[in-house]
């Protein structure tokens, strides 16, 4: 089933260099860039995309990292994208994450941890809203 999903190159890959190679990632396993923008997050939107975290240790540390320098959102479409893009980013904590994926190979903190991709069909949705607009989310993909 072709799907969307939303992906942001967080700022330590980005400031690493490591934005090829992470394009490459998605595109090698066949995935589309349909939408992408660069920059600084604006912390209203931060707040927004990470809600479900808020009052949690570690959410003032997560959007002061997130605003530490440009990243790159996009959505990718393609066969089952949300189950595909979760499985090259590998498990969030790096250490668990398999060699291949990019945490594996790349990542070295829990906070900074290179990639973030929705991870299921409601949170993309409403990840692909909040930093493309609701008219970027809907259902019809041309991949």
């Amino acid at each position: 089933m072709l799907e969307k999903t939303l992906v942001i190159i967080k700022p330590d890959a980005v400031k690493r260099g490591l934005v090829g190679a992470i394009l490459t990632a998605y595109e090698s396993k066949g995935l589309k860039i349909i939408k992408m923008k660069f920059g600084i997050p604006q912390m209203n939107l931060l707040k927004r995309h990470y809600s479900e975290h808020e009052g949690k240790a570690f959410y003032d540390k997560l959007l002061t990292f997130m605003q530490s320098g440009e990243a790159v959102f996009m959505v990718l479409a393609g066969e089952k994208a949300i189950e595909t893009v979760r499985y090259i980013n590998g498990a969030t904590h790096y250490l668990e994450a398999e060699n291949g994926s990019i945490r594996g190979q790349y990542a070295f903190d829990l906070t900074e941890n290179l990639v973030h991709g929705s991870d299921g069909p409601v949170s993309a949705k409403r990840e692909i809203e909040i930093w493309f607009g609701p008219e970027s989310s809907g259902e019809e993909v041309n991949a």
